[in-house]
Order: C-alpha cells, then sequence, then structure tokens
C-alpha cells in the first residue's frame, strides 16, 4: 500500500529505488480489519503486525497470501439475543 520511490537527483525514472514505509496507526486498523473477517492462527495475525512495522506493503502481501493460499472460512457474525427476566437498572 505504501511505497515511497527516492529519486536521485538527476530523477531519472531508471534510478528511482523503492523504500519500505512503516505501516501507519491507519493502515495497522485497516490490516486488522481485513484480517479479522477470516478464521486465522494468532500467529500469522502477528506476524502480519510484525511486517507491518517495517513495510507495510509487504504485510498486506503477507496477509492476502495467506488467506489465498489456505482458503481461510469468513466468520459469522452470530448473534445471540435473549430476554433478560428480573432485570432492574440500577
Amino acid at each position: 500500500m505504501s511505497k515511497v520511490l527516492i529519486d536521485d537527483i538527476f530523477n531519472e525514472p531508471e534510478w528511482a529505488e523503492e523504500v519500505a514505509v512503516p505501516a501507519t496507526d491507519g493502515e495497522l486498523l485497516l490490516l486488522t480489519e481485513r484480517i479479522s473477517r477470516f478464521e486465522i492462527p494468532l500467529q500469522v495475525f502477528l506476524q502480519a503486525v510484525a511486517i507491518a512495522a517495517y513495510d507495510c506493503a509487504s504485510a498486506f502481501r503477507y496477509a492476502d497470501n495467506y488467506i489465498m493460499n489456505h482458503k481461510t472460512t469468513k466468520r459469522k457474525n452470530l448473534r445471540m439475543l435473549k430476554t433478560v427476566r428480573n432485570f432492574e437498572n440500577n
């Protein structure tokens, strides 16, 4: 997602170099939201966050590759709503 091109003095495209950029808080939030939609091991999540500390784009690629290669199932957001009897507001 976040790559920065560092151009040399002459601004020649063939001399441009890509530099890894750490993830911002907003990008970490996006990564967490993307990963949390699937059932994945905790180690995969922690590895993605560790990668994001150094290179945001690589962290998203890591998470996407894991999800695509392991065909994880989506989490179902099921909520059980029950009525509570004899409930008093304090």
